[in-house]
């Protein structure tokens, strides 16, 4: 877990990707992202921060990690899922969670989804509080200045509002197909290339 401020530096003009899914298209040539959802929790002139919300995290329980941290799970105790939440950092942590709990160190994306990197979210969701709805991620994916935008005007990512149920939901291999349901296009018609008029 670390301090957000680091990732995020200059992301509070909130672009226009920010509190957005985007979606891998069928043709994603990066084997990192095939077939990902991404949360995009910062998008602005300095770049762009997100977490997938649809691969698993190998090989890692949730009670494991808090072993590691030396958090005794208390009674009642909850258990959230782990992601492999992008290529970068992947040993640290974030939880993308619900905002009705919310810290000083929380970045509030929008009305309904915050970023938090403290322990602390992690001691509260252990204890069997913290926020609704969450979800824990190792690592994150970061784009440079511009390098998003390049990519979705060469087709390689489409947007779609986050909605809760779909960044939350349990099923990550339907994850994909359903965010592309939601814009109501069928992936075995989505082509690769870019048009130009």
């Amino acid at each position: 877990m670390g301090k957000l401020d680091e990732i995020t530096d200059g992301a509070d003009d909130g672009g226009w990707l920010t509190g957005q899914l985007l979606i891998a298209m069928p043709a994603m040539r990066d084997p990192r992202f095939a077939q990902t959802v991404v949360y995009i929790c910062a998008h602005s002139a300095e770049g762009a921060m997100g977490i997938i919300i649809n691969k698993p995290l190998e090989g890692l329980t949730f009670e494991a990690l808090l072993r590691q941290l030396g958090i005794e799970p208390t009674p009642p105790s909850r258990v959230i899922r782990m992601h492999a939440g992008g290529p970068v950092e992947t040993g640290r942590g974030f939880v993308l969670h619900t905002t009705d709990w919310v810290q000083d160190g929380s970045l509030q994306v929008d009305q309904g989804f915050a970023l938090t990197a403290s322990i602390d979210v992690l001691k509260e969701i252990a204890r069997g509080g913290g926020p609704r709805e969450g979800i824990l991620a190792l690592g994150y994916a970061g784009w440079g200045p511009g390098q998003l935008d390049e990519e979705i005007q060469q087709n390689a990512w489409l947007s779609v509002p986050a909605d809760e149920r779909l960044v939350f939901g349990a099923d990550l291999g339907a994850k994909w197909r359903e965010a592309l349901a939601s814009l109501k296009i069928d992936p075995l018609l989505l082509s690769g290339s870019a048009g130009r008029a």
